[in-house]
C-alpha cells in the first residue's frame, strides 16, 4: 500500500514526534531520527577514473560517474556511491507474518511490512512493478522520509513482533535495511527480508546476526528462464539460500508458478531435490500467478498445476508444501509430515486452530521444524 494511502503514523502521537503533512501523510522530525537524503552507500569500492563497483548484488555493478545501477536507486556522485532511497519508504502496512509468506516464523504474530522504490531484476511477470520498477520505467522515485528509529518506534507501538522489509527488494534498500535492522534486534524484535536472493555473501555476512529469517524466491530452476525473464543468473540464488541455511536464518521458499514456463513436472521436481538436499524441512511456498506487467501470454495458473507442484514437493521429501494465492485450500494448512494430522489451519493468512506444544506434534510426537512464538500461539489453541 502506498503511503500517500495510509495513515503509518497515527494521529494520536503526540506533536513533537510527528509532523502531518498538506497531503494528509506523515513523516517524522528528528526526534526520532536523523532523515539523510545523501546517505553513502554500504559495501562499494572505488575504481580508477571515478567508477565505482557495487558490491550488495550478484550483478555488482560497475558504474561510471553520474550513472546509476541496474537496480536505479544507487548513483555514483563524483565517485562516491550513494542510495537515492534511504529513508524513502513508499510502501508500509501491518501484516500477519503468514503474508510474507512464511509460515514456520512467529506464525500468529504482526510483522510491520516496508518497502522503497526499486528491484535489482526486471521481472517480466512482476506483481509490484508499480513501485519496484519505477525507478527504471518512469525515472523517478518518491516515498516518505522515515528514519530507522522511527520504523522501530512504530513497530513495537503496534504490537509487531517483527519488522519485514519486502513488496520490492530489500538488497536495494540495503542501507535502511541494516541500520533498521540493528536497533530492532536491540529492542527485541527480529528481521525478516523477503528477498528475490540475488544478494552477495559479503551483504549476508554485514546483516548477520539480526537477519532472523528469509522467504526467498526460487523463481525457476532454468538458466534461461532468469536470463530471459528477470535479467539475472540462477546461481546466484541458489548459493544464497544455502549460505542463509549454513547461516542459521530461517529459509522458506516461494515459486510463483507461471503456465509454460515454469511448471514442467521436471522443473518442479528440481526444485523440490534442490530444497530437499539442504533441508528436507524448509517450506515450500507454490503460488497461483496472474497476469502482470509485460507477461500476459500465459493465463492464471490453474488449481490442478498447483496441486501437482504440492503433490511433487511432497513426494520428492519435502515436509511442508503450501498452495498461496488460492484461498481456502488445503493447502494453506500445516500437516504433521510423519501422522498427517493437521497442526496449524489458515484462512487467508490467518490461524484459525493451532495445535502445536514445543515445536512437537501432539499425536504423534513429531519435531516439526520451525521457530515458534509460544505466547502468541497459546492464544489460539
Amino acid at each position: 500500500m502506498l503511503l500517500n494511502r495510509i495513515e503509518v503514523f497515527p494521529s494520536n502521537w503526540t506533536s513533537d514526534k510527528i509532523h502531518k503533512n498538506s497531503e494528509g501523510t506523515y513523516w517524522m522530525i528528528e526526534k526520532l531520527g536523523t532523515i539523510k537524503n545523501n546517505q553513502e552507500a554500504y559495501l562499494y569500492e572505488r575504481l580508477e577514473q571515478n567508477r565505482v563497483r557495487c558490491n550488495l548484488c550478484n550483478h555488482r555493478c560497475v558504474i561510471k560517474e553520474g550513472e546509476k545501477g541496474i537496480c536505479g536507486v544507487r548513483e555514483n556522485k563524483k565517485g562516491t556511491l550513494y542510495s537515492l532511497v534511504y529513508d524513502k519508504i513508499i510502501a508500509a502496512h501491518l501484516d500477519p507474518i503468514e503474508r510474507q509468506p512464511l509460515f514456520h516464523f512467529l506464525p500468529g504474530t504482526i510483522s510491520f511490512s516496508i518497502a522503497t522504490a526499486g528491484c535489482n531484476f526486471k521481472c517480466k511477470f512482476c506483481q509490484n512493478y508499480e513501485i519496484s520498477q519505477m525507478p527504471r520505467d518512469h525515472n523517478k522515485i518518491i516515498g516518505e522520509s522515515i528514519p530507522p528509529e522511527a520504523i522501530v518506534a512504530y513497530a513495537i507501538k503496534n504490537g509487531a513482533k517483527s519488522i519485514s522489509y519486502t513488496y520490492t527488494e530489500p538488497t536495494v534498500y540495503f542501507e535502511l535495511c541494516l541500520d533498521t535492522a540493528r536497533i530492532a534486534a536491540e529492542k527485541g524484535l527480529k528481521n525478516v527480508f523477503v528477498t528475490n536472493g540475488y544478494m552477495t555473501e559479503e551483504c549476508l555476512k554485514e546483516i548477520y546476526p539480526d537477519l532472523h529469517a528469509a522467504n526467498v524466491d526460487l523463481k525457476s530452476f532454468k538458466v534461461q528462464f532468469y536470463k530471459d525473464l528477470c535479467g539475472a543468473r540462477l546461481k546466484p540464488v541458489l548459493r544464497t539460500i544455502e549460505l542463509m541455511k549454513s547461516m542459521g536464518v530461517w529459509v522458506e521458499v516461494t515459486t510463483l508458478i507461471i503456465p509454460g514456463l515454469n511448471d514442467s513436472k521436471e522443473e518442479l521436481k528440481e526444485i523440490a531435490k534442490f530444497l530437499v538436499s539442504l533441508d528436507p524441512g524448509i517450506p515450500w511456498h507454490v503460488i497461483k500467478f496472474y497476469p502482470a506487467y509485460k507477461l500476459h501470454t500465459s493465463p492464471p495458473t490453474p488449481v490442478e498445476i498447483l496441486l501437482k507442484a504440492r503433490e511433487i514437493g511432497l513426494s520428492q521429501g519435502l515436509k511442508y508444501v503450501y498452495i498461496g494465492n488460492l484461498p481456502r485450500n488445503k493447502g494453506e494448512n500445516t500437516y504433521c509430515p510423519v501422522c498427517k494430522k493437521i497442526l496449524i489451519e489458515r484462512h487467508d493468512f490467518y490461524i484459525h486452530k493451532f495445535n502445536l506444544k514445543n515445536g512437537i506434534c501432539p499425536y504423534c510426537k513429531a519435531k516439526i521444524e520451525g521457530i515458534w512464538d509460544y505466547n502468541i500461539s497459546q492464544k489460539l489453541i
